[in-house]
């Protein structure tokens, strides 16, 4: 038996945002246990990874939205994961997101984020979107400033300090 989720698939100039494939769990697992994770939450062990892993999915099924894997266009590969999250806990959805390793500084995010920003406002009506982003995070900063969104208030998220940002309110037809 297998459950069907139904995950859009957006296209931009040069990713592909997509749901996850098993075969994304290396990149998953790998982006995982680097330090590139100091700002949303630490590294993980593999089986930590794997439960993160299946909980995209489950976001999917549960809330209708989710993260997406970058998949770069080109060469076929997984370049990070982005998307809109509501976990239990959050006090509304957020657009978050995270790029793999070798993958940074290219614009992918903000790529992805203005793509997946403009679908959850016009597909799913979700908006306008906020992002947690941890104070010492000045990469994620800049990428939120540099899609419009402003500085909203401090705040905690899972016992750490956050900045929120609101992103601006996403124009329906």
């Amino acid at each position: 038996m297998s459950l069907h989720l139904d995950i859009p698939v957006i296209e931009t100039e040069r990713l592909i945002l997509r749901g996850p494939r098993e075969s994304d769990f290396e990149a998953v697992a790998a982006f995982s246990a680097s330090p590139r994770t100091q700002f949303i939450g630490g590294t993980r062990d593999r089986w930590q990874s794997w439960r993160g892993f299946l909980a995209v999915l489950g976001h999917w099924a549960l809330r209708g939205y989710g993260f997406w894997t970058l998949e770069e266009r080109a060469s076929g590969t997984p370049a990070g994961r982005l998307g809109v999250v509501n976990h239990e806990m959050w006090p509304e959805p957020e657009l978050g997101w995270h790029v793999f390793d070798g993958f940074e500084g290219r614009g992918y995010a903000y790529e992805a984020a203005l793509a997946a920003r403009d679908h959850a406002g016009r597909e799913m009506g979700l908006g306008p979107l906020i992002s947690h982003i941890h104070p010492d995070n000045a990469r994620s900063i800049a990428l939120a400033e540099r899609l419009g969104a402003t500085f909203e208030r401090e705040g905690t998220l899972l016992g750490e300090p956050c900045r929120v940002y609101r992103h601006p309110k996403v124009e329906t037809l």
